[in-house]
This record gives structure tokens, sequence and C-alpha cells, in this order.
């Protein structure tokens, strides 16, 4: 009822808001998306529709609407908006794109591009670009990591990377995420997370995490908004991982949460005891772990490890992240999957505000502006 969906005959890889402007006071209202695994892959930009399309309960009534989309050479394998104009996009093909929209006449152009960023051997063979996995920016910088086991920073004013770590990992690189202006943070496909200060010349890791055992790659890492060494990760097993980076080379706890990869993990950017994925077993949950979950009934999560209850410490909320507070599996934590009738893999979310949008290998888009309702 609070979610309207959009039927766009494109596998959806990639769904992100534009980041509002700073003084915006109203929701989020344009988001981008990217496709994959089509003939003719696309970046496309999206109205939430016409707000003049509420109901007396505010409920909403419109279904998104395009305003310009943009063919896109492979599969769209991530995306960010650098700007409230530019989003860069990565592709299978390893080339880096900055594509503009010009919001005066509804148009996407491609701004820049860095032609295969991201390779096997020797860039000037035949052997083509590796995809490139993950890209994250904070303009004017921009970080990518690849299947080749690279990292490359780059400007958005610059013709060439600012920097390249080349041999950065021997496995492939699944995401990257800023921990602060001058470290990032890699997920790799075999269970390890590793933090990389820009500022020092050495090309090795500061820092490395791993998963005991398994060696289960990870797909997806996400920091949380104001404790940066709070960090999740999603796996190929479906297990949640919260890392505390400042202790131990472990995670904190593991969740079970789905039956199959995680595709996506974030918190919510202004709510950050709130945190979605998404999963290649079409479903995608909200755990809940504010502290005022105590006083909603109890209930058992599907696949949870523990059915006993405890309600949260009375420790200062404000210092200690109700994600490290108690081990959240046997805490009480609410978790909710947001789409009762699962189909196909849920490949990407992104949340702003009460709002959330997120893309399905079933040709769809989904908007739900009530999250929280």
């Amino acid at each position: 009822e609070d979610v309207s969906a959009k039927f766009v005959s494109q596998k959806i890889s990639r769904a992100r808001w534009r980041p509002p402007p700073a003084t915006a006071l109203q929701p989020p209202d344009i988001f981008a998306t990217g496709s994959w695994d089509n003939e003719d892959n696309r970046i496309s930009l999206w109205s939430t529709g016409d707000l003049g399309n509420v109901g007396l309960n505010g409920e909403y009534h419109g279904e998104p609407h395009l305003l310009c989309d943009i063919q896109h050479n492979g599969d769209v394998m991530d995306m960010q908006f650098l700007d409230q104009e530019r989003i860069v996009v990565a592709s299978s093909t390893g080339t880096v794109t900055i594509f503009r929209h010009h919001q005066n006449n509804q148009t996407l152009s491609a701004n820049h591009r860095w032609e295969k960023a991201h390779h096997h051997v020797d860039q000037d063979t035949s052997c083509g670009g590796a995809a490139c996995t993950g890209v994250v920016c904070n303009n004017p910088e921009i970080v990518t990591v690849g299947e080749d086991g690279r990292i490359n920073l780059f400007r958005a004013d610059q013709k060439d990377a600012v920097r390249t770590i080349d041999n950065a990992d021997s496995s492939t690189l699944h995401a990257v995420t800023f921990l602060r202006t001058t470290e990032i943070l890699t997920v790799n496909s075999i269970g390890q997370l590793k933090i990389w200060d820009l500022r020092q010349q050495r090309n090795e890791p500061s820092q490395i995490f791993s998963l005991a055992g398994d060696r289960v790659p990870l797909h997806c890492v996400d920091r949380h908004p104001n404790q940066q060494h709070i960090v999740a990760t999603g796996g190929q097993d479906g297990m949640l991982s919260i890392w505390d980076i400042r202790h131990g080379t472990m995670p904190v706890s593991l969740l079970n949460a789905h039956e199959a990869e995680v595709w996506e993990v974030h918190f919510h950017p202004s709510n950050p005891d709130h945190l979605f994925t998404c999963s290649e077993d079409g479903s995608l949950w909200h755990w809940d772990a504010s502290t005022n979950v105590s006083e909603k009934p109890s209930f058992l999560h599907q696949g949870g490890r523990s059915t006993t209850y405890l309600s949260h410490s009375t420790i200062n909320q404000s210092v200690v992240s109700a994600w490290l507070s108690n081990d959240p599996t046997k805490d009480r934590m609410e978790i909710t999957n947001l789409i009762p009738n699962q189909t196909l893999s849920v490949n990407s979310l992104d949340v702003l505000g009460s709002c959330l949008v997120y893309g399905t290998d079933a040709e769809a888009i989904y908007v739900n502006r009530q999250l929280f309702a």
C-alpha cells in the first residue's frame, strides 16, 4: 500500500537517491538506476512522481516516471552520486564514467570517462577490462575497486588517476567505502576487510580483519554514519557481520540473515540504529536495533540464532551504539522483511529520510515513501 512499483523491462543492478540540497526539507524526489544483463544497459533518472498525487492521509499514489536515460556500455556494477548533478558509474568493462544530469532540459551526458580503469594483465594488450565492482565518492575524490584487485583514486577534475595501488589484493575486491576522508575500507572474495590509509605511500593495508575460518566472500560494506569504527558487511552465505575496527580482527557479531548472497547493506544515514540488507533470495530486511525495541512485542525472527530476549542494558546509548551494546543476536532486535512475496534477486537498495528505493532482477523498481510510518 505504501510502495509504488514501476516495471522497467530491464534488470536493475543499482538504485540511488540523489542527495538532497543542504537546505532541503522535503523528502527526496529523484533517484538514479543502472541496469545489467540486458542487451542495452542504461543509466536512468526517475522522479518519484507527481506530489499532487497525495491522498487524504498523506499516502502517496504516483508511480516513478522517467526523466531521462542514456546508454551504458557493459553491466552497471556500482553507482554513486558525486554531487547533485553528477553520477559516477562502474562498469563490468572496467571503465568508470561520470554522467552529468542537465536539469534544464532533462538529459544525461557522459562528462568524463576513465577507460579500463580496471584491467587484466596489460592495459595495452587485447586482454581488455576487468569489472569495476565498487565505487565510492567524497567529492571531488572517487575511489574504485575491481576484479583485478586494484584500487584507483581519481579526482573528478583530473584526467589521470591520482593514485593507483596495482596489486592491492590478490583476490577480487567487491566493495569499498570511506572510513574517513583519507582512509578507505575494502572487502574481498576471501572474507577479508582491509583498511587503507591514502596518505601513506606504501601499497599495503594498515589493518586486515577477517571472518574466522570459512573465507566466505564479502559482497558489500557500509560504515556507521556517526561512529566510524562500526562497520557492517554482507556475505555470500547470507550473513550480516558487524565489526568494531578498534578492537580485534574479527566481527563482533554475526547475524543469520538471508538464505543467499547479501548484495547491499546500508545504515540509515540519519537514523543509524536502523539498517537495511537485500539479497539474492528476493528479500529486503529492515533491522531495527533502536532502544525502544524492548517495548515492542517480542517475536522470533526467521533464521535467528537466538530465542532469548534481553532488553537493552541501561548503558548510555549516545556513547555506545545499539549495534555494539550487547550481542545483537541475543538482544531484542526487530527484523521486518519489507518484501512479503519474494521473487527474484533484490540487487540494490538506498534509503534517505523515510524513503526507500530498491531494484530487482524482476525488471522493476520500487519506492516506499513511508518507511517509519
